[in-house]
């Protein structure tokens, strides 16, 4: 009798990005390249239309808008990684260069946000006249910008977990544009300028709170944590629930990039069970109760866990 198996993956784990390519098609490709191409353009506008308004709120937006490209790249890139097959140099393919531009992105744009703050603090000590008319055009054309996006992502978004994410950073977008035409409002009816720096700082640190968010969740990663949506005792406590399962050691889980989480155990098998059934049953487990489609199980045997320990 073998002293220990490995586990065979179903189907989905085989492709590479099981939960991502799901959503990959023509239509998810052809939205994300428009909401893209779309966001890079304005954003270009409201740096522009911010540099001639003297417009503060207006270039933290853009700001705002340069995260929502960030996520909206991450995204299209993890979706394109997640078909590409992986190679005997990159055995788990190329996923982690989707968390190595999260983390590049999300430094760059807390860098941004220190920058606005830094601005908006200048102009309440020193307020700056600005053209509220030209202001509200220029974010009344961000706020349909967005609009767009939304419409684009919001189907896509119910069944991808990274488009969910650009899908929410647009809508956030969409809400610091409605904070730019209320400052322009608020400029042409009081001539009231410091609504300018202070809505400002509201969307600098909105940039901040989504950066940091987004730079934990790639450190995350990257140090190989526990996904923090998995409560690994749970898992354990499942596993040793499992007929046939006497312990379990060396149990490990991790994300190896968006939607794509691993487990590894060591499984010291009972009698009754042959280490077939108990692999099927543990696996089953797994997907069922924890979503989990890539996992690597050692079956043993006492004698064998003893062997181990005494070499």
């Amino acid at each position: 009798m073998n002293q220990y198996a490995p586990a065979s993956h179903d189907d989905h784990a085989h492709r590479a990005g099981h939960g991502l390519s799901r959503a990959f098609d023509g239509r998810t490709d052809r939205s994300l390249r428009l909401v893209m191409g779309l966001t890079a353009a304005y954003m270009v506008a409201e740096v522009i239309g911010g540099l001639l308004t003297n417009s503060l709120a207006l270039l933290s937006d853009a700001g705002h808008m340069v995260s929502d490209l960030a996520s909206l790249l991450v995204t299209f890139l993890a979706l394109r990684l997640a078909n590409m097959n992986a190679g005997p140099r990159h055995t788990y393919g190329y996923h982690r260069a989707e968390i190595f531009a999260a983390l590049v992105n999300g430094i760059f744009l807390v860098v941004v946000a220190l920058w606005i703050i830094y601005e908006a603090y200048q102009r309440f000590l020193t307020p700056q006249p600005v053209l509220g008319g030209t202001m509200a055009l220029i974010a009344a054309g961000g706020l349909v910008v967005n609009v767009v996006g939304i419409l684009l992502l919001r189907e896509a978004s119910a069944h991808n977990l990274n488009v969910r994410g650009a899908f929410v950073h647009v809508v956030g977008d969409l809400l610091g544009s409605v904070g730019v035409l209320l400052a322009a409002a608020l400029i042409l009816w009081r001539g009231w300028y410091l609504a300018d720096a202070i809505i400002s700082v509201i969307i600098a640190v909105l940039i901040i709170f989504s950066s940091l968010k987004l730079l934990q969740e790639a450190v995350n990663v990257f140090m190989e944590s526990t996904p923090a949506h998995i409560d690994i005792g749970a898992v354990e406590q499942a596993m040793l629930d499992t007929e046939g399962v006497r312990s379990i050691h060396d149990l490990h889980v991790w994300t190896i990039s968006s939607g794509k989480d691993a487990l590894s155990a060591h499984v010291v098998r009972g009698d009754g069970v042959s280490p077939k059934t108990l692999l099927q049953n543990l696996r089953r487990i797994l997907k069922e109760r924890f979503g989990m489609n890539h996992s690597t199980i050692q079956i043993e045997t006492d004698d064998f866990e003893e062997d181990v320990m005494h070499f």
